[in-house]
């Protein structure tokens, strides 16, 4: 029985000018890699995008929400389940009893904003509709209590069990970290990489200017200013511990559907960094996926040695990628179980390292076939139709 289940995910995508992930000057965000400048999104910004992405195809419900404004969305949910009810909470009651309630939680208020906590909080909307439940219609009741007799009560419920289970998909994947109570932690179910450049780049500016319409007398611009960018083909990577979802989820058919979904979102998605100035949202030229069982390899270093791109990048770079995924296989025997694949590029060997391209729709179907076997026996499937080298 295999105990460990990989899925990786590795594109190359070209995005034209475009500034889609800028630093506090302004500037593309950039990094040295193999001794020279590469453009790079940082990780951040895609996760951001893909966890977008996913929602969208997500029940409202269903979703998460990473805010500070925990206590006042509690305090909202107080007001209206009492409204339905009958009994009626002002919004001074639903507050003070939303903040007692939060109190085992340990989660402590921003110095600045008494309605806020002092960090973001990543929670399932129906987990806050748990802690309401909690209450069993006796939020009035509770509410007329002394702040003593308030937290005593408080005490006898179990606040800290309504956000530590039931995790939506969101934070199921992408996991929780609270510094104040360690019980509300969730190990993240997927890592993602700073995307990088396969080559070298440079920052160039875009010089603008806008006119007044209604000014039929001056000429000139009413307004010049100047934007950076630069254009770049990206290597993505993402990697997704099918057994740490399944962990956080609890449920086989949640972690294999959440698992194609996922892979969907994250080839899909892009970062909306001056998106109106650029238009720059693009598809990929390749999504190749990897199914390993020992340990995730990110394949960056098939571009260590920048791409120079005669006749153009895309080609050149899934070329380096296939060479890579090879070369890494023969030297250190990790090969891939599964390789799945959709390419629109051509380049040397990419049939031999990456099996032949299918439509994108294919190769989700075809993932989430492997999953639910490995989920439902603890191995992959004998498929000889599928890459079993690399």
């Amino acid at each position: 029985m295999d105990n460990t289940l990989y899925v990786e995910v590795h594109i190359l995508q070209s995005v034209p000018p475009s500034n889609i992930n800028r630093d506090d000057s302004g500037t593309p965000k950039q990094a040295v890699y193999g001794g020279a400048r590469r453009a790079r999104v940082s990780s951040q910004a895609w996760k951001r995008a893909t966890r977008i992405h996913f929602a969208s195809n997500v029940p409202e419900t269903d979703r998460a929400t990473r805010t500070k404004r925990i206590s006042a969305l509690l305090a909202e949910q107080l007001v209206q389940s009492t409204a339905k009810d009958g009994t009626g909470l002002t919004a001074e009651q639903a507050n003070r009893l939303a903040g007692t309630l939060l109190e085992p939680l340990g989660i402590t208020k921003s110095a600045k904003k008494e309605d806020q906590s002092a960090y973001l909080l990543f929670f399932g909307k129906q987990q806050l509709d748990s802690l309401v439940t909690l209450l069993k219609g006796r939020a009035t009741e509770l509410a007329a209590l002394s702040d003593k007799d308030l937290k005593e009560e408080v005490s006898k419920l179990p606040v800290v069990t309504a956000l530590s289970t039931g995790h939506p998909a969101e934070v199921a994947l992408f996991g929780r970290m609270v510094a104040d109570l360690k019980d509300l932690n969730v190990d993240a179910a997927v890592q993602v990489a700073h995307a990088l450049s396969t080559h070298a780049v440079r920052t160039e500016f875009d010089y603008f200017t806008a006119v007044d319409d209604e000014n039929l007398e001056d000429t000139g611009a009413s307004m010049i200013g100047t934007v950076e960018f630069n254009s770049s083909t990206l290597y993505r990577y993402a990697v997704l511990g099918v057994h740490q979802l399944m962990d956080n989820l609890s449920s086989a058919e949640s972690t294999r559907d959440t698992t194609v979904r996922f892979v969907d979102s994250f080839a899909r998605s892009m970062p909306t960094g001056y998106q109106n100035s650029f238009a720059h949202r693009t598809l990929p030229h390749l999504v190749l996926i990897t199914v390993r069982t020992d340990q995730p390899v990110n394949l960056v270093s098939a571009f260590e040695q920048p791409v120079t791109g005669y006749n153009g990048l895309a080609t050149e770079s899934a070329t380096r990628l296939a060479n890579e995924l090879t070369a890494v296989a023969t030297a250190w025997g990790t090969r891939p179980q599964r390789t799945l694949a959709t390419y629109a590029v051509e380049g040397h060997n990419l049939t031999e390292a990456f099996g032949p391209s299918v439509t994108f729709p294919a190769v989700l179907e075809t993932l989430g076939d492997l999953v639910g076997h490995w989920l439902t026996n603890g191995t992959l499937a004998n498929d000889t139709s599928q890459r079993t080298n690399a």
